[in-house]
């Protein structure tokens, strides 16, 4: 079995050196973009240093390109559990959801019906909400518990039928932490007749993804919140990527993945995505990539429910906090250790001020999750503070932040 050495991976990231007011800055701001690798660091900036061109060119740089671009591919399988020819890259997950929504809507007709959740991020609604009004389909939201934030698996149920085209579902709310039963869900899509789209950006850090496992068709994720550059990864399966008509110019590739990466892509971003993908699997240990990459992720999410455990029982004795989201510590494996909180008698923005100047970076307002905050009733009232761990974060850190929030008190 792995065990994390936490020292040893923050001397890896050469932004977790920084300080500011005289004290170490603590990162709680994971679930907005984590910090990258040296590593990474080095790839992109080789990348550029060495010189780099388009693709397919007859010459030594082209060539480097169609290498790099190979080798993402076959970076983002072994990390989603796929094929490299189900592997695509573009801006961000955003980005690359709509393209697939103007795809997939292209399938829809007035009679369809297209099923998204209240407790995901707006990246994962809208593109669907605007594919179905084109379409004249109907859009169906399925709320979530406010009492725990765990997704309401009833009305989901019902919702699903033989209209139903597409369940879009996120396998980790990036707000309150919740981990919904995906492959549950997308048994039942299937069974409906649908397909099914999982946002896989908040769940990448914490978990290790497995698309067949999810039961997924289609599954998006951003790099910069895995430990690597500002780059999007879609996994689509290749007979729905092959089959569906990607909007793009006439000289793209009309067949694989290239299809749906429109325009030149970021080819040192790309040499970022294999290199986070690389250090990732260096944290564990196995013949190939994907099961270093399974032993990583299992010890990852040991230390992190050794944080999340600690910071729920410090939450818990501080009255003036209340916590959004699955608060019982003995269901570890229904959220990540992503934590939002309302500060009795202070704003959000206010909270991450107060605790911005103790050098502790964490989230206020809704971060995208607009249908989170409107569910829970505090949009018209800022928003909530996050406060979300990753792999490279301490106890102490844990243990610092209880503190700064202790001092929130009105008053």
């Amino acid at each position: 079995m792995v065990t994390l050495d936490v020292t040893a991976v923050r001397s890896r990231f050469p932004a977790l050196a920084r300080s500011e007011g005289g004290r170490p800055v603590a990162y709680l701001d994971g679930p907005g973009g984590t910090q990258v690798a040296e590593m990474v660091v080095e790839a992109m900036a080789h990348r550029l240093r060495a010189g780099t061109s388009n693709l397919g060119g007859a010459f030594a740089a082209s060539r480097e390109a169609d290498e790099v671009t190979a080798a993402a591919r076959e970076a983002g399988a072994d990390f989603v559990g796929g094929r490299p020819e189900e592997v695509a890259f573009g801006q961000n997950m955003t980005s690359l959801t709509f393209a697939v929504s103007r795809a997939l809507a292209r399938t829809w007709g007035p009679a369809d019906e297209v099923v998204v959740t209240r407790l995901d991020h707006d990246a994962n609604v809208t593109p669907w909400r605007l594919a179905a009004a084109d379409r004249g389909a109907v859009l169906q939201v399925v709320d979530f518990d406010p009492a725990d934030g765990t997704l309401d698996l009833t009305h989901l149920e019902s919702v699903l039928g033989p209209r139903t085209r597409l369940l879009a579902l996120t396998a980790a709310s990036n707000a309150l932490g919740t981990v919904p039963p995906v492959r549950w869900a997308a048994d039942l899509a299937h069974a409906a007749g649908a397909r099914v789209f999982v946002d896989g950006v908040h769940y990448a850090p914490h978990r290790l993804i497995d698309v067949v496992a999810l039961g997924a068709d289609f599954l998006a994720c951003s790099a910069y919140k895995f430990f690597g550059p500002h780059a999007g990864l879609l996994w689509g399966r290749a007979d729905l990527l092959e089959s569906l008509e990607a909007y793009k110019v006439v000289p793209a590739p009309s067949m694989g993945p290239g299809k749906w990466e429109t325009g030149t892509q970021s080819f040192e971003s790309m040499a970022g995505v294999t290199a986070a993908v690389d250090y990732l699997a260096g944290l564990g240990e196995g013949g190939s990539r994907r099961e270093r990459l399974a032993a990583a992720y299992a010890a990852i999410r040991r230390h992190e429910e050794s944080l999340a455990g600690r910071f729920l029982a410090g939450v818990a004795a501080m009255p003036h906090l209340r916590l959004h989201g699955l608060a019982d510590p003995a269901r570890p494996a229904e959220r990540t250790p992503t934590f939002a909180l309302e500060v009795a008698g202070m704003s959000p923005d206010e909270a991450a001020h107060r605790l911005g100047v103790q050098g502790i970076h964490a989230w206020s307002g809704d971060y995208y999750a607009v249908g989170v905050m409107e569910h829970l009733g505090v949009a018209e009232r800022g928003g909530l503070l996050r406060i979300g761990f990753v792999h490279y974060n301490t106890v102490e850190e844990v243990d610092r932040a209880l503190e700064a929030l202790a001092g929130l008190r009105a008053g």
